[in-house]
């Protein structure tokens, strides 16, 4: 199952900041949006599962 990581950008220190780590695709765009609307920068990365 792929993990999804939402982070936002801090302007201050200049990084990205993990906000939610989620196996849940919804959830993960819900929160991207939901700081975007506040007018922060934010990106959702997909993690798939490893190959073994």
């Amino acid at each position: 199952m792929t993990s999804y990581v939402v982070s936002v950008y801090d302007t201050k220190e200049k990084v990205w900041k993990t906000v939610l780590a989620t196996k849940d695709k919804a959830e993960a765009e819900a929160m991207k949006l939901a700081m975007e609307q506040d007018g922060v920068k934010a990106k959702i990365e997909a993690f798939p599962p490893k190959k073994r």
